[in-house]
């Protein structure tokens, strides 16, 4: 069977599909699934690249939806045919954070999804929505569960609220769309009058050129009246975080997720101090983050917005093409049809 590996010391040039063994049957606890669809997200771009460097050989990609096709003994949570989609964090079932590396990530600290099939254990799956195909699915590993912790378990978000969403990113637009799906206003920044227009049509109630408003913090309070914003999905870093802050309400929240502008910067400490915002750091979810939200996504009738779709043999193109910056939304790679 195909999958995709990285060698050292990474880059685009270092991708190569490879011959793998066909599997034996699986383990006690685990399940046999075979892989049909993944999504692209930064961290697998980094590990793409070797800004993360993992372990030469290494299968990438985070992400995989795909049909169970044998089931260990003792499996009782999944059947042959069922429709399921990859966890970011394995091992964190429940519970509070306890993880604050990717060694237990697939595709990064442990063989991931860009593969025909895998055996693994149950605990690493869950069960995909049922009106979602296999690229719809996939989305969700790391882009939908993001965006879902950072509204609902952290931000504990609440109709009639305002959330601030930045760029068009997979956890932005899963974040405007969840965000309008629970009753809340959303105002949203982009780099050009052709996103701004999608991000309208996807419900946005206001979206601001950033490359028009460079203080586009002022012009998120300007549009608030002066108030600012309940909650900031905050994915640029440390370019950003200054105007998030000043984005934000007194007693707001910001969800840190990204550091797609670096790992390091400036905080305007005294703002956030004064403004007695909450600032907290994430890292996607746990299983049962994963299947909280799945239940709830069984309820919406909108579905993820996908930018493109690849073959696996076509995954450095797929790259390049997240590199670029010009996606608008999810990118996956197609393993088989769905």
């Amino acid at each position: 069977m195909k999958a995709v590996i990285v060698k050292k010391p990474g880059g685009f040039d270092q991708l190569n599909v490879v011959e793998k063994a066909e599997l034996n049957a699986p383990q006690a606890g685990e399940i046999q699934v075979d892989i049909h669809a993944n999504s692209l997200n930064f961290h697998d771009l980094l590990v793409a690249r070797g800004d993360f460097p993992s372990e030469n050989g290494r299968v990438i990609l985070s992400d995989g939806a795909g049909v169970v096709t044998a089931v260990g003994e003792g499996v009782t949570e999944f059947a042959v045919g069922d429709h399921v989609v990859s966890c970011f964090f394995p091992t964190w079932q429940d519970g509070p954070a306890t993880l604050s590396d990717f060694a237990t990530v697939p595709g990064d600290g442990i063989d991931g999804y860009a593969v025909e099939s895998v055996n693994a254990p149950a605990t690493a799956f869950t069960h995909a929505p049922k009106h979602y195909n296999h690229e719809e699915a996939a989305t969700l590993t790391t882009a939908g569960l993001t965006a879902w912790r950072a509204l609902v378990v952290d931000g504990h978000v609440k109709a009639g609220q305002t959330v601030l969403v930045l760029g068009t990113g997979g956890v932005s637009i899963f974040a405007l769309q969840m965000a309008k799906s629970m009753g809340a206003r959303v105002i949203a920044t982009t780099s050009s009058e052709s996103k701004k227009a999608k991000l309208l049509a996807l419900g946005a109630d206001q979206v601001i050129n950033y490359r028009e408003d460079a203080h586009w913090g002022d012009k998120v309070l300007e549009l608030t009246q002066g108030q600012g914003v309940d909650l900031v999905v905050e994915v640029g870093g440390p370019a950003t975080l200054a105007q998030s802050i000043r984005a934000a309400k007194v007693g707001g929240h910001i969800a840190l997720i990204g550091v797609l502008t670096g790992y390091a910067g400036e905080i305007p400490t005294a703002e956030l101090m004064a403004k007695q915002l909450s600032l907290k750091g994430l890292i996607v979810g746990s299983r049962t983050h994963q299947k909280d939200m799945i239940q709830a996504l069984e309820t919406y009738d909108w579905k993820p917005v996908i930018d493109s779709v690849f073959s696996q043999d076509q995954i450095a193109e797929a790259f390049r093409h997240q590199e670029s910056g010009q996606h608008f939304g999810k990118i996956c790679i197609r393993h088989k049809q769905s």
